[in-house]
């Protein structure tokens, strides 16, 4: 009776076993199962926090590229403020130099019809040399004080080049050849101009010479005078060395 005991003891303890041995494996398995679902878990949590941290990054990266931009923007405003205010005291330093410009149009456009109407009366006062140049150049100054398309300095320098070349006429000799006398009496003549001290003239063949009078106002003629007026022709023309020449003055007078 013993043996069949024993039998059914192996028996059961064999049964316990693969019970035992089966439970051990689902749990085993049971365990890999939830290992492997924490590392899969595991590594999708570290790819979001890799995406996370890529997105991180390129946020970063966008805001100090946003940064730099404002910092950029910032620094040309900056400059623009101060382009704008530069610009504004041109303007308002423009303004004022319009306003004196045209205060100043106003005070030198009657100065220079002055200038130019002395001029005027100080060429029909003078000797009477080149009288057609010196008559169509003041004819155009004239002409262009009241033009609108002639800028004030234009004028301006046009009328101080008349007295100019005035001035030259003062210092230099020039000889030139015109016409004296009028009708039957009309003859050409060599003119000397010895700056403004005198005026005399000599006819083509040397027959006739004479100078202008200033108290008559009109050529008288003087034929001793006509060595000095050959020469003084010669050195005017730079045919021959400057030398001295004799010619009528009329004497100062005292002012009275």
């Amino acid at each position: 009776m013993k043996k069949p005991f024993a039998i059914a003891a192996a028996i059961a303890a064999g049964v316990l076993a693969a019970t035992v041995f089966a439970a051990d494996v689902g749990t085993v398995n049971t365990t890999i199962g939830e290992q492997v679902g924490t590392e899969k878990a595991a590594a999708a949590s570290q790819n979001r926090i890799n995406a996370l941290d890529d997105e991180t990054q390129r946020m970063l990266d966008d805001y100090r590229a946003t940064s730099r931009e404002a910092e950029s923007l910032r620094r040309y405003n900056e400059q623009l403020m101060l382009q704008i205010k530069s610009q504004q005291e041109e303007m308002v330093s423009i303004g004022k130099q319009i306003e004196q410009i045209d205060r100043t149009n106003r005070e030198i456009y009657p100065l220079m019809n002055k200038m130019v109407d002395t001029l005027d009366q100080f060429v029909k006062l003078d000797l009477p040399f080149l009288q057609d140049e010196r008559a169509r150049r003041l004819g155009a100054l004239k002409e262009m004080m009241p033009r609108a398309d002639v800028t004030t300095a234009e004028k301006y320098r046009r009328i101080l080049e008349g007295y100019q070349v005035e001035m030259e006429y003062g210092r230099t000799i020039e000889a030139y050849e015109g016409t004296l006398g009028a009708g039957d009496e009309q003859r050409t003549v060599n003119f000397l101009r010895v700056g403004r001290v005198a005026l005399l003239y000599q006819t083509l063949d040397g027959d006739e010479t004479g100078y202008y009078d200033a108290e008559k106002k009109e050529f008288v003629q003087k034929n001793k005078y006509a060595d000095g007026v050959t020469n003084g022709l010669k050195i005017a023309k730079k045919q021959v060395a400057p030398d001295l020449l004799v010619v009528p003055v009329l004497a100062p007078k005292e002012a009275k």
